[in-house]
This record gives C-alpha cells, sequence and structure tokens, in this order.
C-alpha cells in the first residue's frame, strides 16, 4: 500500500483501529492535509468480536474510549462512525457510500491484519479508492533499524544501541514530533448518524465497575502517564515488586492507541536528562524500545506465531494427555500449590492485569515446572490480558520458554520460592489474592506445605482443604526439563542456576 497521494483529495474516511485518539494520530493527520472533507469511522469487527467472550474486559475498554473519542471529535467540528459488523465488508461499503477517494489508516503489522487489509485495498480499488497507511503505534517498525549487514537483529541489546544511535542523530523533533491535526480541523466532515452500538447490541455484557478495574479513553492514558512520570526515576527499582505502585500500567492504552508512542518517548528522554530520573527513565525507555523490538521480529518472521524462532527447539517434547490437561486447568485457576503463581494467576483471571515480573514466573512455571507447551499458555494469555499484543506476547512467552529470540538459557528456571520471596518478601501480594494464607507470616507463606503441621492448624489451613498441595516438585520438574531441552543442549552451561 504505496503512499504516494494526490496533492488534493475531495473526499476520505479515517478508519481508526488501534489508534484511538484524536491528537498526534498519524492516518488523522494525513487525511486532513490532503483531503477537503475527512469522515471518520471505527468498525467493531465481528471477526474478532465472535472469539471474545460477553465479558471481555478489552471492548469495554474500546467502547469507553471510543465514547471519548466521538466528543473529542465533534468539538474538533466531526463526527465518529461507528458500525458493528465485518470490518472488510463495512468499510469498503462506507467508503462507497461516501464517494470517498482514500481511505487513510496507521499499521497494522499483525498477519491477519495485513491480510485483512490487502483483501479491503482490492475491494476499495474496484471504485478507485486508495487505502493508504501509515506508521503510528511505533517509532522505528519493519526493516529501519537493521545492522551493519543490512539484517534485522536477533539480539536485544545490539538492537537497542542501533535504534538509539539512529533516533540519537537526528533527535526527537525529528522522530517524535507531534502531527497538528488541529491546523486542519476545518476539513473534519459531520455524519448523520453518530450513535454508538451498546455493548449489549453486541451481545456483551455490562460489567460492573469493581469488575472493570480500567479506564478507557486519553484523559485516562494521560492521567496514568502523569502519574507515572513523578515516580519513573524509581522505575528500575519498583518495577520488580508487585505488591508496590511500581509500572507505569499504561500498557492497555498503549495497545489500543489511546496514548502516543511519540509522546512517551519524548517525554522519557526528557526525563533522562533530569538528575534523580536518569536511570529510571532509560530502563522505561528500554522497555519501549522492546515494544518495537518485538514488532520487527514479527515482521520478518510470521512464523513465530505457531512455531519456534529456533526452530530446533520445535523437537522438545512436552507433556500431553489428560495429566497435562489437568496441571493445566490447575495453572490457569491459580490451583498449583506455589502461592506466588497462584496469586499471579488470579489477579489475571479477576482483573485483566498481571504483573510483569509475575507474567515471567507464571509462564516459566507453566512451560519449566509443568512441561506444558508454552503455546498453550500463550493463548492463554491472548484471551485473559488487556493489554495483549500479540509481538510482545509471543516474545514474552517465547523468552519464557528459551525457543525465542535472545531468550533466557533453557538451563535457566525460575525457582517459584525463591522468586516470591524476593520480589514479594512481605507476602503483600500473596495475601491481596490468597486471604487464606494471611495468618502465615512473612517466612512462612512462600511454600505452605514445608512447614509443620503445628504451624499451619495455628494459621488456620488444611492443605488440601483451604489451599493445595503443590501439583509438582520444584527440583524434580527441574531435572526433568533438564531433560527435556537436552533435544537443543547448549555446551554453554554457565549461570545456569539462578
Amino acid at each position: 500500500m504505496p503512499n504516494t497521494l494526490s496533492p488534493t483529495l475531495k473526499t476520505s474516511l479515517v478508519w481508526f483501529r488501534r489508534d484511538l485518539r484524536s491528537y498526534d494520530h498519524a492516518a488523522l493527520f494525513a487525511a486532513l492535509k490532503q483531503s477537503d472533507a475527512v469522515f471518520c469511522v471505527f468498525i467493531f469487527d465481528q471477526a474478532i468480536l465472535e472469539h471474545l467472550p460477553a465479558n471481555d474486559r478489552r471492548v469495554h475498554f474500546i467502547h469507553q474510549s471510543l465514547i471519548e473519542l466521538a466528543h473529542e471529535l465533534e468539538k474538533m467540528g466531526g463526527s465518529l462512525i461507528v458500525r458493528h459488523g465485518y470490518a472488510d465488508q463495512e468499510i469498503p461499503r462506507l467508503a462507497a457510500q461516501l464517494q470517498a477517494n482514500a481511505v487513510f489508516v496507521n499499521h497494522d503489522y499483525e498477519p491477519q491484519a495485513l491480510l485483512r487489509d490487502q483483501q479491503i485495498a482490492s475491494r476499495l480499488n474496484t471504485f478507485d479508492c486508495g487505502l493508504f497507511s501509515f506508521k503510528d503505534q511505533v517509532i522505528f517498525e519493519k526493516d529501519e533499524v537493521l545492522s551493519q549487514a543490512d539484517k534485522p537483529f536477533s539480539i536485544f541489546t545490539p538492537y537497542k544501541n542501533a535504534w538509539l544511535k539512529k533516533f540519537l542523530a537526528e533527535g526527537s523533533d525529528f522522530y517524535c514530533k507531534p502531527y497538528p491535526e488541529g491546523n486542519y480541523a476545518g476539513r473534519l466532515a459531520k455524519y448523520p448518524d453518530t450513535s454508538i452500538p451498546a455493548l449489549s447490541q453486541m451481545g456483551f455484557e455490562d460489567l460492573p465497575r469493581s469488575d472493570l478495574q480500567l479506564s478507557g479513553g486519553m484523559r485516562a492514558g494521560a492521567a496514568l502517564f502523569e502519574d507515572f512520570l513523578s515516580r519513573i526515576g524509581n522505575y528500575e527499582v519498583s518495577r520488580n515488586f508487585p505488591a508496590i505502585k511500581g509500572p507505569s500500567y499504561l500498557s492497555v492504552h498503549l495497545r489500543f492507541g489511546t496514548v502516543s508512542i511519540r509522546h512517551l518517548v519524548r517525554e522519557a528522554l526528557h526525563c533522562v536528562r533530569i538528575a534523580g530520573s536518569i536511570q529510571g527513565a532509560q530502563v522505561w525507555l528500554s522497555e519501549l524500545i522492546w515494544r518495537d523490538f518485538y514488532f520487527m521480529i514479527l515482521h520478518y518472521h510470521p512464523r513465530v506465531i505457531d512455531h519456534a524462532y529456533k526452530p530446533d527447539y520445535d523437537a522438545i517434547q512436552w507433556e500431553q494427555g489428560e495429566h497435562a490437561q489437568n496441571l493445566f486447568v490447575a495453572w490457569c485457576e491459580g490451583r498449583t500449590g506455589y502461592p506466588l503463581v497462584d496469586a499471579a494467576m488470579l489477579q489475571l483471571n479477576r482483573s485483566g492485569y498481571m504483573h510483569n515480573r509475575l507474567r515471567m514466573v507464571t509462564a516459566c512455571f507453566l512451560v519449566k515446572d509443568l512441561g506444558i507447551d508454552w503455546r498453550w499458555g500463550e493463548r492463554y494469555f491472548a484471551l485473559h490480558l488487556n493489554d495483549f499484543d500479540l509481538s510482545a506476547n509471543n516474545g514474552g512467552w517465547q523468552w519464557a520458554a528459551s525457543t525465542g529470540c535472545d531468550a533466557q538459557p533453557y538451563f535457566r528456571i525460575f525457582n517459584p520460592i525463591t522468586q516470591s520471596e524476593k520480589f514479594d518478601a512481605e507476602g503483600k501480594f500473596i495475601r491481596r489474592y490468597l486471604p487464606q494464607l494471611a495468618r502465615l507470616d512473612n517466612k512462612q507463606i512462600h511454600a505452605p506445605w514445608k512447614l509443620k503441621q503445628s504451624e499451619l492448624q495455628s494459621a488456620g489451613i488444611t492443605l488440601g482443604k483451604d489451599y493445595p498441595m503443590p501439583v509438582v516438585d520444584h527440583d524434580e520438574a527441574r531435572k526433568q526439563t533438564l531433560t527435556r531441552y537436552a533435544v537443543v543442549k547448549s555446551p554453554d552451561k554457565k549461570n545456569a542456576q539462578q
């Protein structure tokens, strides 16, 4: 889809997707700058929605974000058309109805989305309407950061260094300059029907506010970011402890584009230059660069969706059969007998959020303690995470499974007890989700099955009734994992013990 456009277009359509904001929006700016009239649309795509549960929190987040987006576009002089149907049918139909000369979108990098866009572009071409796509959700994409040999990177640190070198050579004003849509807002067009389908009309339930625990929209994203900036200096350390307010909590806003990646990077660099915020801001900027890195990996290696990035690792024999299914269900439901793992899974199931440290712990436990195929866990996270993003989710799971690019060595196996003792030393996070363990002291709470019967009784706990016994023995599971991974055994076993 080329970006070569006629100097002036009579009517254009901007299709919002994972970019639900009215500011610093690449496609919206391009359409406004080059069109006499610009209509805006969002499609609740049935091709996506039909695979989601009726209580999916992400649909609520999108719905809430659209209400605010529609209001902001109205203030700018336009309106938002919202349809419920199949995007590959609704977009060509609406473009034809409006006699649009072009449809403007921001890039989506996932294989299914690319195929959808190609099909829509073909349909639009039948009535001389073009589909024009722009970079918006990343700083660098596809082949913009390559090695000196013009090859894609497979290791993060060299990629990060090249990313920073390219970025700093031009400066933030070049790569992070915001798009000034307001200069052309007078070209926004109004549409007579601005109704937004109710959740119930689309087959989704209204969730109680207590179950939602997140707010959609630009204002909510901006408020979270402002709060995070006040504590970004501590991010390097605080991000590892799930019981404290350490992360930015912006991942879902990045996923749906209610915040601008350019704004976040610009502010992060500003913080790097402020004494006291340098290290925390640098680490957080690295997390944003990881995001670009995984998008790049998906672009060059779309097979990672179904296969290991390292092909040899597809030879691993994972647990199968009824026993494996039972172990997987225990993991999903937070019944493994390992308190930190169980508390993390309950956090995910109840809120749609999981702390990043705990994503690593639970993923490693599923793969290397239970011997379950990483793809099972990846799919579970995809269904439940509010911030699910294909490239990052896949990258994270393949990192934990040691099958991915720049992954942890296969012999590095998180010990769920030591992880708990290190990152939830006082058991605050565990007690939040497992109140039945609340009366255990800060040393006992990490491994209840190791306690004497009298200690359990004094805490009012009967293992197997109030809290499960461990589904596996970690030390034994570790030995089995090393055997399982022997098909890809590496001679380098330095730092084998965590």
